[in-house]
């Protein structure tokens, strides 16, 4: 069975960075279309960005637009999402999904990591 895990979330000011990693077992990556999405309190799940099958294609949503970068490693089953120009608004719970043939919400995901925490302070 597919498992997610998440990890390189934490805390940081407004303007920083933050690297989040999914580490991908139980499949071969490459059948996946990978994705991120996030939940703040009180919000509903929130697509951030996609990437297919071999990396060569990406989406994003619009809080991600200019900002954060998806991006796969193959050789290392691994997903990543590079974030930039944080903003306290992109507080939230962050997870890493698997599908596929993904999309854009989170019902077409059928495997999901535990979620990291990502907090930006002003």
């Amino acid at each position: 069975q597919v498992q997610l895990v998440e990890s390189g979330g934490g805390s940081v000011q407004a303007g920083g960075s933050l690297v989040l990693s999914c580490a991908f077992s139980g499949g071969r990556f490459s059948d996946y279309v990978m994705g991120w999405f996030r939940q703040a309190p009180g919000k509903a799940r929130e697509f951030v960005a996609s990437v297919s099958w071999s990396g060569s294609s990406t989406s994003e949503g619009d809080s991600a637009k200019g900002r954060f970068a998806i991006s796969r490693d193959n050789a290392d089953d691994t997903l990543y999402l590079q974030m930039n120009s944080l903003k306290p608004e992109d507080t939230a719970v962050y997870y890493c999904a698997a599908d596929l043939q993904g999309g854009t919400s989170d019902y077409m995901y059928d495997y999901w990591g535990q979620g990291t925490q990502v907090t930006v302070s002003s």
